[in-house]
């Protein structure tokens, strides 16, 4: 308590004549003076120290920070907010009828008008356009990870995250009636939910040709439509209803609980009520301890992190950004003089959005 008051105190001299808030060369004075006496210890004590001038940082920087862009984003998007979530609104999703993208918008918008395009950039572009009001995508699957395409486009087309859902996935294997396991030649299906049903398709021996496609319901059109014989697909039972398949194999994921997210995004920053999550996409400098400072000053308000991922910038040589999902709402104070310090301490910073996930 006597040591953050002190800091408190520090912070305002800092403020007053206008200077920054971290000193490298003091805290490598503090850190060298602290080696000197540590002895055998010394490895311990220097997290200790560390970390007490991480805390001691992240609280001043709150107290004296100057302003930053993401307090002006918040606070209109705070304002501007119309309501609840709505029900309704105009929607785009990648892919055909029957697509679990579908399935997700119609749990979000019970009464929305959902209009389908060829690709993930293409619900991006519906929505940057002003064509669709909200766009519908897949983030991450409980079994299969991040949909990394999504991330690239969530870091460069400048949308915001306004909700999300968990759909439970079920995929069967699914053919035209009649048909057989061993009559199956080629099965089609979008990389995500193959990779899902890795097992499954390891007990067919590389017998069958495995076929990727931009959505499962658009295999499960193309297996329906399809002349030669022995196509199949791998969707939903939803899915096979709708195109007039029969399921060959039911349950063929390797997990029950195989889970995908799937996100919500507007053009503008909209902050609904109950939102209690916050996605960021940040980019640290190439140096020891750069991606420890970012946490501190996380974890100095105890907020749980609830992801974080690397990600290759597409076009660099090895750099990556990170992406970070957690606990908390920017209608927080604290909160919110924590983004600032993180947009003034990042070499990139892209607030994705406050967001409740349903």
């Amino acid at each position: 308590m006597e040591r953050m008051t002190l800091c408190g105190e520090v912070a305002k001299c800092k403020a007053a004549d206008a200077m920054p808030v971290q000193d490298r060369t003091r805290e490598r004075e503090i850190l060298a003076r602290v080696h000197g006496k540590s002895g055998e210890l010394d490895r311990y004590s220097h997290r200790l120290f560390s970390g007490l001038l991480e805390l001691s940082r992240a609280y001043q920087d709150t107290l004296c920070g100057q302003p930053s862009p993401i307090r002006g984003t918040v606070e209109e998007a705070l304002s501007k907010t119309p309501g609840p979530f709505p029900q309704t609104g105009a929607m785009a999703c990648q892919g055909v009828e029957g697509a679990y993208s579908q399935m997700a918008a119609e749990r979000m918008f019970p009464r929305g008008n959902l209009m389908f395009v060829k690709s993930f950039e293409a619900v991006f572009e519906a929505v940057k356009s002003g064509l669709c009001e909200f766009g519908i995508l897949p983030i991450e699957n409980s079994a299969n990870g991040s949909v990394r395409a999504v991330y690239d486009l969530l870091r460069r087309k400048n949308v915001t995250i306004v909700r999300s859902e968990r759909l439970w996935i079920r995929h069967e294997l699914l053919a035209k009636p009649g048909t057989a396991l061993s009559d199956i030649t080629e099965i089609h299906s979008h990389p995500q939910a193959l990779g899902q049903c890795r097992k499954f398709l390891k007990t067919l021996d590389g017998r069958v040709r495995i076929a990727p496609c931009e959505n499962t319901a658009m295999a499960a059109q193309y297996a329906a439509g399809a002349e030669k014989a022995g196509v199949a697909a791998i969707a939903s039972h939803a899915c096979g209803r709708l195109y007039g398949l029969a399921p060959v194999e039911t349950c063929i994921q390797d997990s029950d609980n195989n889970y995908t997210r799937f996100i919500c995004i507007t053009k503008d920053p909209v902050i609904y009520p109950g939102a209690d999550r916050i996605s960021l996409i940040l980019d640290c400098e190439h140096r020891p301890c750069a991606l420890y400072e970012i946490m501190a000053k996380i974890a100095a308000l105890g907020i749980n992190l609830l992801k974080i991922e690397s990600c290759p910038i597409v076009g660099s040589d090895f750099e990556f950004s990170f992406f970070f999902e957690m606990e908390a709402s920017c209608a927080d104070p604290q909160t919110l003089s924590m983004l600032e310090s993180l947009e003034r301490s990042c070499e990139g910073f892209i607030f994705l959005g406050n967001y409740q996930e349903g």
